[in-house]
């Protein structure tokens, strides 16, 4: 099982978790993250006085899904989050293990 960790810009992750979810991808999560991606746009900009530089507010999406449907997420996001920016963001996958949750007393 694969692990993928995607840094998106906000302004693209509504087409990435559509078409994520119409390929059959539904165990999503998509927390709201300040990052260092390129803002595309004035309004994204931000000063942190903590980190002393420019950040924006990013979305970090989590998808775990099978060894054989990697490559089939990964082409969705990439295809999706793409921006007019050389980097749109970043992807990073890890292998990990399901472990059922216990759910007896």
């Amino acid at each position: 099982m694969k692990e993928i960790k995607a840094f998106i810009h906000r302004a693209r992750i509504a087409d990435v978790v559509h078409d994520l979810r119409v390929a059959g991808f539904n165990q999503i999560s998509l927390i709201d993250v300040k990052g260092t991606l390129q803002a595309l746009n004035d309004d994204e900009r931000e000063y942190s006085l903590e980190i002393g530089q420019e950040i924006i507010t990013e979305t970090k999406l989590e998808l775990f899904c099978e060894d054989s449907q990697l490559e089939d997420a990964l082409q969705i996001i990439r295809l999706n989050a793409k921006t007019s920016q050389q980097v749109s963001g970043q992807i990073y996958v890890s292998e990990t293990v399901a472990i059922p949750m216990d759910v007896s007393p």
